[in-house]
């Protein structure tokens, strides 16, 4: 399965792929999507860039599936809601093209990255490296989002199989509850 793992960034977003055979996990792609050469009072501009540029990003790669951080709320209510604005435009684009969102949060992502949810971001950095066999360390945006597709790499899977015993559990219960007499 291929993943792609989104940090959404008004300024920056960043993407990375990874593909997931078994319990292993490849390393595909990585970079950033960036506005910051344009008028920052031209938000509708910046938003597009951020659409098409992760519509290539999946025509290119091809994921079967993604997974996007969720933003915090920050002490400015201006800059969360352009957060969430770079983040909508980034949900909009994969869903617009039929794939599955998965949703994580930065404390998630660095448990399943770093053990731990208060890691700092070269400890993510240096931790996706070593789990992707990478030469050197991705940059702080990429690092975030490989960071997202990893932890959908393990925990959606978790997931899905917590589903088919939760799926299991409802028909085989149904069974004997369908059976009784009182």
């Amino acid at each position: 399965m291929r993943i792609l793992g989104i940090d959404p960034g008004l300024q920056t977003t960043g993407f990375g792929v990874v593909d997931l055979d078994g319990h292993a996990l490849r390393y595909v792609a990585s970079g950033t999507i960036s506005t910051k050469h344009l008028d920052r009072g031209n938000l509708p501009e910046r938003l597009k860039v951020l659409f098409d540029g992760i519509g290539e990003i999946v025509a290119r790669y091809q994921p079967d599936a993604s997974a996007v951080e969720i933003i915090f709320v920050n002490v400015n209510p201006q800059s969360t809601l352009l957060l969430g604005q770079a983040r909508g435009a980034c949900l909009t684009a994969l869903v617009s093209r039929s794939l599955p969102v998965a949703e994580y949060t930065a404390l998630q992502m660095k448990r399943a990255v770093a053990g731990h949810g208060q890691a700092a971001k070269a400890q993510v950095q240096e931790m996706v490296k070593r789990l992707l066999d990478l030469p050197g360390l991705p940059g702080s945006d990429a690092a975030d989002a490989l960071g997202i597709a990893i932890t959908h790499a393990h925990v959606g899977s978790s997931m899905a199989r917590l589903g088919e015993a939760a799926d299991l559990s409802r028909s085989t219960s149904g069974m004997y509850r369908k059976g009784r007499t009182r």
